[in-house]
């Protein structure tokens, strides 16, 4: 390829000065076709991202300039001396057009090298088993040469089980970016450190809270996240904490989808002071194969040409087959097939499957049973 064009597209402008040199040739006329000889070093110019090129068929639409002039008998002419002079400044307009999107296009690749690397950074792949659950994740950034958004995700294991969060920054950029990393970052610590759920999203209040003054984000005080937050024990019993983010979902063998809403609602981090921050836990009980369907607002508010949302709770049992990575492939390009185009807003989806490794106490009861902590 070339640019966009493919190779064969380099004998374009050729094609392009045959016809020209043929038309004059056998056209009975005496008005000369020279002139339209410039356009041939502005075609190059388009089918090329090499500096050179447009140089190179200059040249050469010069030398057929000189011999249509030669058989015409105008080479002391004005429109002869016009002609020589526009191929010469449209080729030279061409090589700095080729030079200045060859410099745009590194520049691009640069930084999507670099918002690559940052993603790997702040958004690290996730293993495929992390302790008693298989894990996988599906990231779409809105923007068409972004890797990184707002949203955030992470999955670690610990030893109060395995935990994870979902969540969404109000904002876009460069602001939204540095806070999903202070909320990320003390997520990583206070997984590991809180025993108890509820505390994490304390800690992750503070953080964000400290993150938000020393950086001196504009419109502080709008700013504020979204998340949920799980933690799956060896038992099977699944932990919720919900800090008015959508809510996760349940996937069960033989039972229709269930929407884990949490028992009071909880507005989003950094709209109460931290030390307010006290959000009840539900209790889940799961079963082996028993999955847990975390996204943000970019999946449930992504809309179609007649502005109707996308139905995740009735979609979701069409993509059910397959493992964890196959399951969430399937539900982004039914999105995507909803929306009709790209999505407009980040999206990010975690699901988490339950299962154990080793002997495991059968858990009670039917459907799941949503408890207070």
């Amino acid at each position: 390829m070339t640019g966009t064009w493919p190779r064969t597209a380099l004998a374009l402008p050729f094609i392009g000065m045959a016809l020209v040199v043929g038309l004059d040739y056998f056209s009975n006329t005496e008005v000369t076709v020279e002139p339209a000889l410039t356009a041939v070093p502005a075609l190059a110019a388009v089918v090329s991202r090499r500096t050179w090129y447009p140089l190179l068929i200059g040249l050469l639409t010069e030398l057929a300039a000189f011999l249509m002039a030669t058989y015409n008998d105008v080479l002391g002419e004005s429109v002869h001396s016009a002609t020589v002079f526009a191929i010469a400044l449209v080729a030279g307009i061409g090589w700095v057009s080729a030079t200045l999107r060859l410099r745009q296009e590194r520049a691009l690749a640069d930084a999507q090298l670099v918002a690559e690397i940052a993603r790997r950074v702040l958004l690290r792949p996730v293993p495929e088993r992390v302790g008693s659950v298989r894990a996988a994740v599906h990231y779409a950034a809105a923007h068409a040469h972004a890797s990184i958004g707002g949203d955030l995700y992470e999955v670690v294991n610990t030893r109060h089980g395995v935990r994870a969060v979902v969540g969404d920054v109000r904002g876009k950029g460069l602001a939204a970016v540095e806070t999903a990393a202070a909320v990320l970052g003390a997520f990583r610590e206070a997984a590991h450190q809180e025993p108890a759920l509820d505390r994490v999203a304390g800690w992750l209040a503070v953080s964000l809270d400290r993150a938000l003054h020393e950086n001196d984000h504009p419109g502080i005080e709008e700013e504020f996240v979204t998340l949920v937050l799980i933690g799956l024990h060896s038992d099977g019993t699944a932990e919720i904490v919900n800090c008015g983010h959508p809510p996760p979902v349940l996937l069960r063998a033989e039972e229709p989808v269930a929407l884990l809403e949490p028992a009071e609602p909880v507005p989003p981090l950094g709209v109460l002071d931290p030390a307010d921050v006290r959000p009840p836990v539900q209790r889940v009980p799961l079963r082996p194969g028993d999955r847990v369907l975390l996204y943000t607002d970019g999946v449930i508010e992504a809309r179609d040409d007649r502005g109707a949302f996308y139905p995740l709770a009735d979609r979701l049992p069409h993509c059910s087959l397959g493992g964890p990575v196959e399951v969430l492939q399937c539900l982004h390009q039914d999105v995507v097939r909803h929306v009709g185009h790209k999505l407009g807003d980040d999206a990010a989806m975690l699901l988490l499957q339950y299962e154990p490794v080793g002997p495991q106490l059968p858990v009670q009861g039917g459907r799941p049973m949503l408890a207070k902590g």
